[in-house]
């Protein structure tokens, strides 16, 4: 059976164990990468005589997975990664983690045994990555990124800046255009590239639409992190990319012949935020490549510095995307005269604001700044997308959804006006806010605040702005409104019901109906249009391309339907897919649709519940009704019981140690107070109840057998399931119904917020100040009433 894809992460992740308690996160990802570089390469090259990695005698996996149990393994395996390293120019990459350290893996046989186990790990079966390329989709690079952002999360705040989250990576690799790459000519840049991750997802954009094997280019100052970019490129298959260790503002390293900076097409970056010490080993007022002609950034502030260098560093039609923090939109003084340039030059094609707390390294928010030089002589202003709350919280960090994602690459594409979002202002705007482009000056975000109308406290009535201010509902179902509420005086209205009736009102209305009936439609729509895909999942299949096939036509069918936002349909598709639908897949796509239960029943891919649920309803019905009686003699047991419960109880002399009432408890009290004129009344009492006792013991016992008869007929029918049932039961009964229950959450929600707001504005206008001073009146005088009655005065 094929492994999962899920399988195959949790199996990395298990092998940091070995390795957790000598070391910490930032350390001990050095170990673990360079064995599942070791690995893969091995798996991949070995015997391949024009392979550009080239694996020689005593320096493969095949030669580690010998060592296990060596006395010696610690030495010898860093002899041979030394091999390795000398045979394809990884010396300083692949072999700066010491595999003999006792310090960090433990002195004599702890060594051994540590060693020993994580090397096995990954000798295991699924971690055979020989055909990792099959169904173009990248396992390996999936199950590095999974670690990657693992090892980032446990590294800490001071340890974490190696990696860029990989959404972060693709909404900067969708909207740089990456995907109208002109041809395999083109270059990628990226002057800070730690380990290589948005490199490498500008890399794949570029791929995936137009075919393209754009030229990858890095530099990065870290000498362990320069490795992992350096192994990163060979594991994504692009061994040919040049990663350059050494500090890219005081010593850039491409250059052209005559001493220029090399210039690209594209650049990305996320260098360090705010570093203090740019300018070391550099003289900006003699800056040798003319960066800083729009000005020299402070002197401990290195933002602008990296921003300088990139555009530098691009073409004349070049366009870049860079992460910086949202101080460099508003800080005054050297930045503010560099920013009001850089404005008049029209480089700045767009700034998207992202939520805070998603970058390893730093809890402060970040804003993507993409350039564009092709276009800037005729730009008219900046595009601003205000992207700060679409996340979900993941551990300490928030994460960018799939629809946060989506959402973000569309509107900054369509360069479309959405209130508190999105917008297009003008120079002259910017101008007369002196250049400061800090968002909120821009674009409110903020939700817009629910007044207390004090007229309708005073006299009564819902005020009509807020129930104009649900005209979203409304356009959809305008009858609903009148049928709900009448007017009460000018600029007012009234429930013409009990707030309790609202909800049913609603739901029942012919044109909630309909729009119900809206949404299911597209939902069948979507059906209808992709279920033939998914039947055609074979061997050969590319699992990310359908998931992304799926994707797009879910936006495509909902794009017409009100309320409901697509986005928000597509996360529930993007979720599932996660969750389950992938590993499902990835299992068809290796044995097809008979293979998958290799004679015996995949429980993972079909659950039994849908073979009983096909196959078996009348038997899990009779079982349902075998459980009532069950239920019920436990309801009758249990009411008896407590009907009983006091301290001189009947009951009280049956009880176990534990206090309980059990069938040999029962019996012994019965046999002891056998014969004995006094205990009548106990006798029946407790003869009652070792009947249901009794009674719901063996409707308990038919249940079981009932179960386990069903269980059985269920397997048995495993082993006849043809190709067609077994397409049935995955596809209807499994993938098509979830994905139905998750539209319907989404219809619930808008109904849900309809439904609530309108309880909300009833419940807090239903009585004027008048009508609740009067009745506040009454409550008082009977209180005197009462205490006058009971002989108080005062």
């Amino acid at each position: 059976m094929a492994i999962k894809k899920s399988e195959l992460y949790s199996s990395l992740w298990k092998s940091c164990d070995e390795l957790r308690g000598g070391m910490d996160a930032s350390q001990y990802k050095d170990y673990i990468l360079v064995l599942l570089f070791v690995k893969y390469v091995s798996d991949r090259y070995t015997g391949d005589k024009n392979a550009l990695i080239d694996i020689p005698e005593g320096g493969s996996f095949a030669d580690m997975a010998a060592l296990k149990g060596d006395k010696e393994i610690g030495d010898k395996l860093n002899v041979i990664i030394g091999r390795l390293a000398e045979a394809n120019d990884l010396k300083g990459v692949i072999d700066l983690a010491d595999f003999n350290d006792p310090e960090k893996l433990g002195k004599g046989k702890e060594m051994v045994d540590r060693l020993t186990n994580l090397v096995a790990i990954f000798s295991r079966p699924e971690m055979n990555f020989s055909g990792n390329s099959a169904q173009g989709d990248d396992i390996l690079g999936d199950a590095y990124e999974y670690l990657m952002r693992h090892f980032a999360t446990e590294s800490g705040k001071s340890k974490g800046q190696f990696y860029t989250p990989a959404e972060v990576s693709r909404v900067m690799a969708q909207v740089l255009g990456l995907a109208k790459a002109s041809g395999n000519h083109q270059s990628i840049y990226d002057p800070t590239c730690g380990s290589g991750s948005l490199l490498l997802k500008a890399h794949d954009e570029a791929r995936a639409h137009t075919g393209f094997d754009l030229a990858l280019y890095g530099q990065e100052m870290d000498n362990a992190t320069s490795g992992l970019a350096r192994m990163n490129m060979i594991l994504h298959d692009c061994p040919t990319a040049e990663i350059w260790k050494d500090n890219t503002i005081a010593a850039p390293h491409f250059k052209e012949a005559d001493g220029r900076l090399k210039q690209f097409d594209f650049a990305v970056a996320n260098p360090p935020f705010s570093t203090k010490a740019w300018s070391n080993g550099i003289d900006p007022l003699h800056d040798p490549y003319g960066r800083f002609e729009y000005g020299i950034p402070p002197e401990k502030n290195g933002d602008y510095a990296f921003l300088l260098h990139i555009l530098t560093s691009l073409k004349s039609s070049g366009k870049g995307a860079v992460i910086l923090p949202h101080g460099v939109l508003f800080r005054g003084g050297a930045e503010g005269s560099i920013r009001e340039k850089l404005i008049r030059q029209g480089v700045i094609k767009g700034i998207i604001g992202l939520p805070a707390n998603l970058f390893y390294g730093t809890g402060i928010p970040a804003c993507i700044i993409v350039l564009d030089k092709e276009d800037a002589v005729a730009r008219k202003g900046i595009f601003m997308l205000d992207a700060s709350r679409g996340f979900i919280k993941d551990g300490n960090k928030n994460r960018l959804r799939e629809q946060d994602i989506h959402r973000i690459v569309d509107v900054f594409g369509w360069q479309r006006e959405i209130p508190r979002y999105a917008r297009m202002v003008g120079f002259a705007e910017l101008e007369a806010n002196d250049f400061n482009l800090n968002l909120p000056r821009y674009i409110d975000g903020s939700a817009p605040e629910d007044l207390q109308d004090i007229d309708a406290h005073l006299k009564g009535g819902i005020p009509d702005v807020d129930l104009d201010a649900l005209s979203a509902y409304w356009d959809v179902f305008p009858a609903v409104r009148s049928a709900l509420f009448a007017p009460a005086r000018p600029g007012y209205s009234q429930l013409s019901l009990d707030i309790a009736g609202i909800k049913p009102a609603i739901f029942g209305h012919a044109e909630f109906v309909t729009f119900k009936d809206s949404v299911h439609q597209a939902f069948a729509l979507w059906v209808k249009r992709n279920r033939i895909h998914l039947e055609a999942i074979v061997p050969g299949t590319k699992p990310r391309e359908l998931a992304k096939l799926l994707g797009e036509d879910v936006l495509s069918c909902f794009k017409p339907v009100a309320l409901v936002d697509r986005y928000d349909v597509y996360q529930q598709l993007m979720d599932y897919w996660d969750a389950t639908l992938k590993d499902d897949v990835y299992q068809i796509v290796a044995e097809g649709w008979h293979g998958v239960l290799d004679g015996q029943p995949n429980t993972d891919l079909i659950p039994l519940e849908l073979v009983v649920a096909r196959f078996f309803a009348d038997d899990a019905r009779a079982i349902e009704a075998l459980q009532a009686q069950c239920d019920e003699a436990g309801r009758a047991l249990e009411e008896l019981v407590e009907e009983h419960e006091s301290e001189d109880s009947l009951l009280n002399d049956a009880r176990t140690d534990k206090g309980k009432l059990s069938a040999k408890s029962v019996k012994d009290r019965l046999k002891a107070i056998k014969g004995d004129p006094s205990a009548g009344e106990e006798a029946v009492l407790l003869a009652k109840v070792l009947a249901l006792i009794e009674a719901e013991a063996a409707a308990a016992k038919r249940v079981k057998d009932a179960q386990k008869l069903l269980d059985n007929k269920a397997r048995t029918r495993y082993a006849t399931l043809s190709p067609a049932e077994i397409e049935t039961l995955v596809i209807d009964d499994k993938w098509l119904a979830a994905l139905a229950a998750g539209v319907e959450q989404e219809l619930e929600r808008v109904s849900q917020a309809l439904t609530h707001r309108l309880k909300e504005l009833a419940e807090r206008y239903a009585k004027p100040l008048p009508a609740l001073q009067d009745e506040v009146a009454l409550l008082g005088a009977r209180v005197d009433a009462h205490l006058k009655a009971m002989g108080f005065t005062w």
